[in-house]
């Protein structure tokens, strides 16, 4: 079986979510074809997506001057998988608490930019993920924190925090799993059992 998995492109670590999506499928026998969604039209032919990093106000202008946003919205709501990884989860959440953020409403949150704190301020830490065997590796960069969940789940914390969660298809996290050689966070949120609920 091939699955199409779009990486959405307008900015950020597009080349490294492609290549982690490629290893979860593998990982799975699956051949994972990655299209790099810089425009509309492409979205529609993609079975999974993820939405990387980068600065949450250039995203979320892109995705909706270049016809995106909608097609983001109607993927989630025919159930089909999202992974949305730090400035991604800004943009995906019902509030990005900032008004320069136009949020896609797509997962049911409260977040805060850059809450942990600067570049200066990144860090690594071994966490605890629901639906994952072993802890994760977790790389933090200018990592936005959730401030209040609504309807979402809290799939693992830092300090108390939550820094990911699932919400139907979507499983967004304040941190960085394309950073690190370890496929099982694009597993879980793309192919895993809860993947598209």
């Amino acid at each position: 079986m091939s699955l199409t998995a779009g990486v959405v492109a307008v900015q950020g670590d597009v080349s490294e979510h492609a290549d982690a999506v490629r290893r979860a499928g593998a990982a799975r026998g699956e051949a994972v074809t990655v299209r790099e969604i810089r425009e509309a039209g492409v979205v529609p032919d993609c079975d999974v997506l993820a939405m990387p990093g980068g600065e949450s106000t250039t995203i979320s202008r892109l995705v909706r001057e270049e016809g995106i946003a909608d097609e983001i919205r109607a993927h989630v709501a025919a159930g089909k998988p999202l992974l949305a990884t730090c400035a991604g989860l800004i943009v995906a959440s019902r509030d990005a608490g900032d008004e320069r953020v136009d949020p896609l409403g797509l997962v049911d949150v409260t977040v805060r930019r850059n809450a942990f704190g600067r570049q200066r301020d990144s860090f690594e830490a071994s966490i605890e993920v629901d639906g994952l065997d072993e802890p994760f590796p977790a790389v933090f960069i200018r990592a936005p924190v959730v401030e209040s969940v609504g309807d979402a789940s809290v799939l693992a914390t830092v300090d108390g925090r939550p820094v990911a969660v699932r919400d139907g298809p979507v499983v967004g996290t304040s941190f960085h799993p394309e950073l690190t050689a370890d496929p099982r966070l694009h597993d879980l949120a793309l192919f895993g059992d809860g993947a598209g609920e």
